[in-house]
Order: structure tokens, then sequence, then C-alpha cells
């Protein structure tokens, strides 16, 4: 896996907001704004209350999520450490690198997680189950 990455490698970045009477606009540009092209973007919203979403792992994508609506939590896990961020305002969002155990959860009502990821969809970048994960990280 090369360097192994602990939650402390994740952070929020800040994204360009444009305020004008009639509103707000933030932008993301390709190649300027995340430190990855963005090669896939999908939302996930109308999530139950009590359900969580994630928990996975990627071995080679990066990940960009903001709360484009509402707020939720995403829970960092490097197998020693956890973090705990709230992601609430839509002109700022969290990379989390590859490497990372993530969760998103307690999605306030009417939420809606946008992501921007650096790969297209590929099932085997996936680690799906905690126990493979730590099984992933110690290699």
């Amino acid at each position: 896996m090369g360097k192994k990455v602990t939650v402390w490698d994740s952070s929020i970045v800040q994204i360009k907001k444009n305020s004008r009477r009639e509103g707000n606009i933030s932008i993301i540009e390709n190649g300027i704004d995340l430190p990855f092209d963005v090669k896939r973007v999908f939302y996930i919203y109308d999530i139950p209350g009590g359900e969580s979403r994630g928990a996975h792992a990627h071995k080679e994508c990066h990940q960009f999520l903001v709360a484009a609506s509402g707020a939720f939590e995403v829970l960092l896990d490097d197998g020693r450490t956890q973090r705990l961020i709230q992601l609430n305002r839509p002109y700022q969002g969290l990379h989390i690198p590859p490497g990372l155990w993530a969760s998103e959860i307690n999605f306030s009502s009417g939420a809606v997680c946008l992501v921007l990821t650096s790969h297209r969809y590929a099932e085997s970048d996936y680690i799906r189950t905690y126990e493979d994960y730590l099984k992933y990280i110690n290699e």
C-alpha cells in the first residue's frame, strides 16, 4: 500500500463561494480546487433517520464529500485512530484520501451528500468489511 494513511491526512477544503443578493454559488474546478481530477460525481439523499452510508475504504480512489444540503458526520478510521467530522456547509468539503475507512452517519432530515471521486466505479477498489480493511492496512 505504500505510506500508511492516517485520519489526519484527510482535510476540510474551503470551496470558492461567490455571494450575491440573489444567492450564492460555489465552484469546484477540475485540477484547481481538489488534489485530484474528478472522474465521477454522485449524491446520496433521502437517508432514513438513524441510517448510515459508506462504511468502506478505497485502495486508490480519493473522495471529496460536501453537505450540499443539511448536515451529516463522517467517521474516519485508520485502524488505530478515529476522527469524527461534521459537514454542514455547502462551501466546505472533506477530502478523504485512499486507505481510510469512512462512514457517513447522523444525517439530518433532507440532507444531501455530494461525492466527487478521482476514479470511476470499480468494485475491485473497494474494501467492504472492516476485517478486510485491517488486513489490508497491515500488509
